[in-house]
Protein backbone atom coordinates (compact mmCIF):
# COMPACT_ATOMS: atom_id res chain seq x y z
CA UNK A 1 0.00 0.00 0.00
CA UNK A 2 1.31 3.45 -0.83
CA UNK A 3 2.24 5.09 2.45
CA UNK A 4 0.78 8.53 3.24
CA UNK A 5 -1.30 8.57 0.08
CA UNK A 6 -4.03 10.97 -0.91
CA UNK A 7 -5.73 8.61 -3.36
CA UNK A 8 -9.36 7.57 -3.01
CA UNK A 9 -9.23 4.48 -0.79
CA UNK A 10 -11.92 2.24 -2.30
CA UNK A 11 -10.50 1.47 -5.72
CA UNK A 12 -6.87 1.84 -4.67
CA UNK A 13 -7.10 -0.68 -1.82
CA UNK A 14 -8.44 -3.34 -4.17
CA UNK A 15 -5.73 -2.59 -6.72
CA UNK A 16 -3.05 -2.69 -4.03
CA UNK A 17 -4.22 -6.14 -2.96
CA UNK A 18 -4.17 -7.43 -6.55
CA UNK A 19 -0.72 -5.93 -7.18
CA UNK A 20 0.61 -7.48 -3.96
CA UNK A 21 -0.76 -10.82 -5.15
CA UNK A 22 1.14 -10.43 -8.43
CA UNK A 23 4.39 -9.62 -6.60
CA UNK A 24 3.97 -12.62 -4.27
CA UNK A 25 2.95 -15.11 -6.98
CA UNK A 26 5.46 -14.30 -9.72
CA UNK A 27 9.06 -15.03 -8.83
CA UNK A 28 11.49 -12.13 -9.24
CA UNK A 29 8.78 -9.44 -9.46
CA UNK A 30 9.89 -6.65 -7.09
CA UNK A 31 7.26 -3.93 -7.53
CA UNK A 32 4.04 -3.25 -9.41
CA UNK A 33 2.04 -0.07 -9.93
CA UNK A 34 -1.09 0.91 -11.85
CA UNK A 35 -0.93 4.41 -13.26
CA UNK A 36 -3.61 6.67 -14.64
CA UNK A 37 -3.60 8.18 -18.12
CA UNK A 38 -1.89 11.26 -16.67
CA UNK A 39 0.94 9.25 -15.10
CA UNK A 40 -0.21 9.23 -11.48
CA UNK A 41 -0.21 6.02 -9.43
CA UNK A 42 -3.68 4.74 -8.54
CA UNK A 43 -2.45 1.53 -6.92
CA UNK A 44 0.89 0.06 -5.88
CA UNK A 45 2.42 -3.00 -4.28
CA UNK A 46 3.17 -2.80 -0.57
CA UNK A 47 6.95 -2.43 -0.72
CA UNK A 48 6.72 0.87 -2.63
CA UNK A 49 6.75 4.12 -0.69
CA UNK A 50 4.52 6.87 -2.02
CA UNK A 51 7.57 8.63 -3.49
CA UNK A 52 8.81 5.47 -5.21
CA UNK A 53 5.32 4.66 -6.54
CA UNK A 54 5.06 8.17 -7.99
CA UNK A 55 8.54 7.91 -9.49
CA UNK A 56 7.88 4.48 -11.03
CA UNK A 57 4.55 5.71 -12.41
CA UNK A 58 6.19 8.79 -13.95
CA UNK A 59 8.97 6.73 -15.55
CA UNK A 60 6.47 4.19 -16.88
CA UNK A 61 4.26 6.95 -18.25
CA UNK A 62 7.21 8.50 -20.04
CA UNK A 63 8.33 5.21 -21.60
CA UNK A 64 4.79 4.38 -22.67
CA UNK A 65 4.33 7.84 -24.19
CA UNK A 66 7.60 7.57 -26.14
CA UNK A 67 6.60 4.14 -27.44
CA UNK A 68 3.19 5.46 -28.55
CA UNK A 69 4.93 8.32 -30.37
CA UNK A 70 7.20 5.88 -32.18
CA UNK A 71 4.20 3.75 -33.13
CA UNK A 72 2.40 6.76 -34.58
CA UNK A 73 5.45 8.11 -36.40
CA UNK A 74 6.37 4.81 -38.03
CA UNK A 75 2.81 3.62 -38.65
CA UNK A 76 3.30 0.64 -36.34
CA UNK A 77 -0.03 0.95 -34.53
CA UNK A 78 -0.82 1.01 -30.84
CA UNK A 79 1.50 -0.02 -28.04
CA UNK A 80 0.58 -3.06 -25.99
CA UNK A 81 3.76 -3.42 -23.95
CA UNK A 82 7.14 -1.77 -23.46
CA UNK A 83 10.13 -3.49 -21.88
CA UNK A 84 13.34 -1.85 -20.70
CA UNK A 85 16.36 -3.97 -19.81
CA UNK A 86 18.70 -2.51 -17.19
CA UNK A 87 21.85 -4.00 -15.67
CA UNK A 88 19.97 -5.43 -12.69
CA UNK A 89 16.28 -5.21 -13.57
CA UNK A 90 13.58 -5.22 -16.22
CA UNK A 91 10.80 -2.64 -16.39
CA UNK A 92 7.62 -3.73 -18.13
CA UNK A 93 4.83 -1.31 -18.97
CA UNK A 94 1.57 -2.69 -20.37
CA UNK A 95 -1.39 -0.71 -21.69
CA UNK A 96 -4.44 -1.30 -19.54
CA UNK A 97 -7.18 0.59 -21.38
CA UNK A 98 -8.32 4.21 -21.32
CA UNK A 99 -4.70 5.34 -21.17
CA UNK A 100 -4.00 3.53 -17.90
CA UNK A 101 -0.95 1.28 -17.57
CA UNK A 102 0.38 -1.52 -15.43
CA UNK A 103 4.11 -1.19 -14.65
CA UNK A 104 6.17 -4.02 -13.16
CA UNK A 105 9.81 -3.93 -12.06
CA UNK A 106 11.55 -7.31 -11.90
CA UNK A 107 14.96 -8.76 -11.17
CA UNK A 108 17.14 -9.28 -14.24
CA UNK A 109 16.81 -13.05 -13.68
CA UNK A 110 13.02 -12.95 -14.19
CA UNK A 111 11.38 -15.13 -16.82
CA UNK A 112 10.26 -12.33 -19.14
CA UNK A 113 7.74 -14.52 -20.95
CA UNK A 114 6.08 -15.45 -17.68
CA UNK A 115 6.06 -11.83 -16.49
CA UNK A 116 4.48 -10.66 -19.77
CA UNK A 117 1.86 -13.43 -19.53
CA UNK A 118 1.01 -12.64 -15.90
CA UNK A 119 0.76 -8.93 -16.69
CA UNK A 120 -1.69 -9.67 -19.51
CA UNK A 121 -3.76 -11.76 -17.09
CA UNK A 122 -3.60 -9.01 -14.48
CA UNK A 123 -4.78 -6.34 -16.94
CA UNK A 124 -7.81 -8.48 -17.77
CA UNK A 125 -8.44 -9.41 -14.14
CA UNK A 126 -8.55 -5.85 -12.86
CA UNK A 127 -9.97 -4.18 -15.96
CA UNK A 128 -12.93 -2.71 -14.14
CA UNK A 129 -10.57 -1.15 -11.57
CA UNK A 130 -8.29 0.34 -14.20
CA UNK A 131 -10.81 2.74 -15.69
CA UNK A 132 -9.53 6.19 -14.81
CA UNK A 133 -12.12 8.91 -15.45
CA UNK A 134 -10.94 12.16 -17.00
CA UNK A 135 -10.31 15.01 -14.62
CA UNK A 136 -12.68 17.94 -14.87
CA UNK A 137 -12.37 21.35 -13.33
CA UNK A 138 -14.72 21.75 -10.42
CA UNK A 139 -17.83 23.66 -11.46
CA UNK A 140 -19.05 26.47 -9.21
CA UNK A 141 -22.56 25.97 -7.82
CA UNK A 142 -25.29 27.30 -10.06
CA UNK A 143 -26.62 30.67 -9.02
CA UNK A 144 -30.21 30.53 -8.21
Amino acid sequence: MIQDRSFPTGRTGELDWLLDDLVLRVSEVRHAVVLSNDGLPVGASTALTREDAEHLAAVASGFHSLAKGAGRHFGAGGVRQTMVEMDDAFLFVAAAGDGSCLAVLTAVTADIGLVAYEMARMVKRVGEHLYTPARFAEQPPAAG
